[in-house]
């Protein structure tokens, strides 16, 4: 067995240096082709020298025009915001290149012999992949290469955190490989280059808003003059590590060859698909039998959909506990302690949770109690099928920040934390597991695709686990919130009244 373990890794090496060698081939000639047409490299060239003087020339009319008024710090701030600009817009422009991969040859008619070569779907989507990147990734760095060195050697003169500029390089790197990866992806599955250019808006539309979050960190960040660099920052590029690699995935695992020259134009037939998704719904197997009655439903459709939620549940479950976990780290932290008085007037608080105990007023606020979480929940499930999971990983666990964080507060003030417990636990018994299998769906949905998948499709894979989710949330987590919000109304408030003593 050990004999067997030792040959198998250097055989996967030698798989990965031939698929590489492979695909480079590719890139050699993409990439020798793009800087031979000069309306590929003018815009590079331009955006190279032109765009870094006009940035240096608005930094510094813009830092002395505040240094008139005493805010010399937002002068500061705004260079290397300036500096991240320089290298982000050589790559929205130059990715038509990107987008241009494989529809534009298709409607060139010189993807064919391409095509038939023998090299394998992988080795052609990477290599396809790395010549799009390249003379972005040159526009890019030589751009932020001349504005830096406009900066530093100018009148300006610029001494920045090492780090910053580190941080500002990676990210804009990272940046240009998440906009190429995601336009690639486009470009092997639209059917024309008009198509492709409109697709590409879902690319540019959200790292624009991305750049503009961006900008107010560095603008607002309490650890903008720090030597290890802004800690959001940080977190940024992890994500958009975590993206390109997702991104690598999808696209290598939804490339067909075959499909890319047969596809003419997309059906969009809303019925269809409607249909489809009611289907999915009321099934009870891939084959999409119908549940006979609501019994049949929960035993054969259900609970198996809980089944398929193992592996998400404990990732959802981990990241709960690593929330909660970090609320109470931070709340342990100086800076952040709440000033609470050391002898805390618990009767005054047990004549407000009396006042509470009001039938007319805990129905409503059971509906809103309802109405809060589920829109939650389905935020969640919205941006977990956009980033691939990772948004549901986002939104939801906040509360447990917040929870850890005023239990830290709490027992650091020396409270009895028991009055906290009954307000939690009394309806979170229920609505607890109610958010981790939302959550643990909306991810499972939107990583579906980066799986590697055997003998189903893509789109099929999506649509049962589109179906799993909405019987999940038809038949499990809408029932199971709105009895947590009734808990919460009508026995949550007299349970913390007990505890108090009131």
């Amino acid at each position: 067995m050990a004999t067997t373990t030792l040959m198998t890794a250097p055989a996967l090496r030698r798989d990965w240096r031939v698929t590489l060698s492979n695909a480079l081939i590719i890139t050699r000639r993409e990439v020798r082709d793009s800087f031979r047409d000069w309306r590929i490299i003018s815009p590079i060239v331009i955006l190279t020298f032109l765009f870094p003087s006009l940035a240096q020339f608005v930094a510094s009319r813009f830092a002395a025009f505040v240094a008139d008024y005493g805010a010399e710090v937002i002068g500061e701030r705004t260079i290397p915001f300036l500096l991240m600009i320089v290298g982000f817009f050589p790559i929205s422009i130059s990715l038509v290149i990107a987008l241009e991969t494989f529809v534009g040859e298709k409607e060139r008619r010189s993807l064919e012999p391409l095509l038939s070569t023998p090299l394998t779907n992988t080795e052609l989507y990477i290599g396809k992949t790395l010549s799009s990147m390249i003379p972005p990734l040159v526009a890019s760095l030589g751009g932020m290469g001349v504005y830096l060195a406009s900066l530093l050697f100018g009148e300006l003169a610029w001494r920045p955190q090492t780090t910053l500029v580190i941080q500002i390089v990676v990210l804009t790197v990272v940046q240009a490989l998440v906009m190429v990866t995601g336009a690639v992806v486009v470009s092997s599955q639209a059917t024309s280059t008009r198509a492709a250019n409109l697709l590409a808006s879902f690319i540019v539309i959200p790292m624009s808003l991305l750049v503009q979050a961006e900008s107010v960190i560095m603008f607002l960040a309490p650890d903008a003059d720090s030597p290890n660099g802004i800690g959001a920052l940080w977190a940024i590029i992890i994500g958009m590590i975590v993206a390109c690699v997702l991104l690598l995935r999808v696209g290598n695992a939804i490339f067909n060859r075959e499909e890319l020259l047969g596809r003419q134009i997309d059906d969009l037939n809303i019925r269809r698909i409607f249909v489809s998704i009611g289907r999915s719904i009321i099934a009870v197997d891939q084959q999409r039998t119908p549940a006979r009655n609501p019994l049949d439903w929960y035993r054969r459709g259900v609970i198996p959909a809980l089944g398929r939620l193992r592996s998400a549940s404990l990732v959802t479950v981990g990241v709960f506990v690593a929330a909660f976990i970090g609320g109470i780290l931070l709340g342990q932290l100086p800076e952040w302690r709440l000033p609470l008085p050391d002898t805390p007037d618990l009767r005054s608080a047990a004549d407000v949770f009396a006042a509470y105990l009001n039938v007319e007023l805990q129905g409503s606020a059971a509906l809103a109690i309802f109405w809060q979480n589920t829109r939650v929940l389905l935020l969640a499930l919205a941006a977990g099928i956009f980033t691939f999971g990772a948004g549901a990983l986002i939104l939801t666990p906040a509360v447990y920040v917040i929870l850890g964080y005023i239990l830290s507060q709490i027992i650091g003030a020396g409270y009895n934390p028991s009055f906290l417990l009954a307000a939690v636990l009394t309806h979170g018994i229920i609505e607890i597991p109610v958010i981790v299998i939302a959550t643990a769906a909306a991810l499972r949905l939107g990583a579906v695709i980066t799986q590697p998948l055997q003998g189903v499709t893509i789109g099929f894979a999506w649509t049962m686990a589109l179906g799993d989710t909405l019987k999940l949330f038809l038949g499990v987590i809408l029932p199971g919130l709105l009895l947590a919000a009734l808990i919460e109304s009508f026995v949550t408030p007299a349970v913390v009244l007990a505890v108090l003593g009131g």
